[in-house]
């Protein structure tokens, strides 16, 4: 046991990231079924749907499971009434200052994570009082951190910093990449892409094959004037691209992204017009798996490579 299994009453120190439209609550429950932690992501859901999506998963699941909650996006207020009144006892927060909820989920006996991108939000994560801290890394898929510093620089930098458990999260599939994050301070990962394209991932099935298909430098950040976001390169990022090589503004780019383009690309399977988030980590990604396998495969790969590094002598 770790700080991470312990924290959350879990098997393994791995977290399913609540990405929008892909993280349902048959994914969150086939993830803590394997004995890791499933998250529901309920960025792309109105509360009604979260209330759903949780009372699925409890029935689906009697290991532990959370619900990230991104502080960007419209209906906060309502989901955290859905989370209380529901029960929910792990919320992991991102896209937004950490001291705004913590204390208050803390009051209702909630384990709280917050997502940061730098040593700043770090230090402020401890001092919201934060159980654990996610630090994500700029390989990550979906929104991103401005300063593009990547998971092997930022998890040695908020280590530094605070004594929280950390997890790390970007670049991370594959159970060599969570031995390295666990070299670099790491006590636990957070995985988003590697998920995406399981079985029980809501992602539309022609989202899943672009990721299957894509290859290293098949993805770009883009959106820097709005908030970054990275993407599989199709011909909506092109357009973005373009518009933001020639001087485009932010009211511009939020003309072209007011098109509900996340739900039309993952969710919808509108390869060319919509939003496909994902992270680099998807050129190693080439078969859709079961989540649960997803999680015995990770947990096997790692425990070989410790077993590797310990014949290691320099």
């Amino acid at each position: 046991m770790n700080r991470i299994t312990t924290l959350f009453e879990i098997k393994y120190p791995i977290i399913q990231a609540g990405m929008i439209w892909c993280s349902g609550w048959e994914l969150a429950s086939a993830v803590s079924n394997a004995g890791a932690l499933g998250l529901i992501g309920s960025g792309s859901m109105y509360p009604d749907i979260l209330r759903d999506h949780i009372r699925k998963c409890k029935v689906a699941t009697d290991k532990p499971f959370g619900v990230n909650l991104p502080l960007i996006y419209p209906h906060t207020d309502d989901h955290i009434k859905v989370i209380i009144d529901e029960g929910v006892k792990i919320v992991f927060t991102s896209a937004g200052n950490p001291a705004k909820y913590t204390s208050f989920f803390k009051e209702q006996g909630i384990t709280v994570v917050h997502v940061i991108a730098n040593t700043k939000f770090a230090r402020k994560c401890e001092e919201a009082g934060v159980d654990a801290i996610v630090a994500e890394g700029f390989e990550a898929g979906g929104h991103n951190g401005i300063e593009e510093t990547t998971t092997m620089t930022l998890i040695p930098m908020v280590r530094q910093v605070t004594t929280l458990p950390l997890i790390a999260a970007g670049g991370i599939a594959t159970g060599r990449q969570m031995l390295a994050a666990f070299a670099l301070g790491a006590d636990g990962v957070q995985i988003g892409s590697r998920f995406v394209a399981s079985l029980e991932s809501s992602a539309h099935p022609a989202f899943k094959q672009k990721v299957l298909e894509a290859k290293d430098g098949d993805t770009a950040l883009i959106l820097k004037k709005v908030i970054p976001v990275r993407l599989i390169k199709t011909k909506f990022c092109e357009q973005v691209k373009e518009l933001e090589n020639h001087g485009a503004s932010r009211e511009e780019l939020m003309q072209l992204l007011g098109h509900g383009r996340a739900k039309k690309g993952m969710f919808e399977g509108d390869i060319d017009e919509g939003e496909l988030e994902i992270g680099q980590v998807s050129g190693l990604i080439n078969e859709l798996r079961p989540a649960g396998k997803i999680v015995e495969e990770i947990v096997h790969e790692f425990n070989l490579g410790i077993g590797r590094l310990g014949d290691l002598t320099i």
